[in-house]
C-alpha cells in the first residue's frame, strides 16, 4: 500500500469525523470473521472506522496493527477505542488530495 502523505491523512481524518461505526470487536477478539467484515466494509466505503472493546491501549494498538496489515489498509487515525483505516478501492468514491 502506498504511504499517505501528512496532507492526505488529515483530509481523511475529517472525513472520519461524522461516519458511524462499521465494525466492532468484541469479547472475542480479532477473528478471521471480523476481519472479513473490515475487508468488505472498506471494499464498500474505502474509509472505516472500527470500535474496538479491549480495555489495555497496548492491546488496541496492536489490534489496530494487525487489523491494518491483515486488511492491506492504512491507519489513519487511532483514537481511544476507534482505529480508523483506508484503502483505495477500485472504483474509488474518494478523491485524495495532492501535495
Amino acid at each position: 500500500m502506498k504511504p499517505l502523505t501528512e496532507k492526505q491523512r488529515l483530509y481523511l481524518r475529517k472525513m472520519a469525523h461524522h461516519r458511524k461505526v462499521i465494525v466492532r470487536l468484541g469479547q472475542h477478539g480479532l477473528t478471521d470473521n471480523v476481519v472479513s467484515e473490515v475487508d468488505l466494509a472498506l471494499q464498500h466505503h474505502e474509509l472505516v472506522k472500527v470500535r474496538i472493546s479491549a480495555s489495555e491501549r497496548e492491546t488496541r494498538r496492536d489490534l489496530i496493527a494487525q487489523i491494518a496489515a491483515r486488511t492491506n489498509s492504512n491507519i489513519i487515525q487511532e483514537i481511544g477505542h476507534l482505529g480508523v483505516f483506508y484503502r483505495r478501492a477500485k472504483n474509488t468514491t474518494i478523491v485524495l488530495p495532492h501535495d
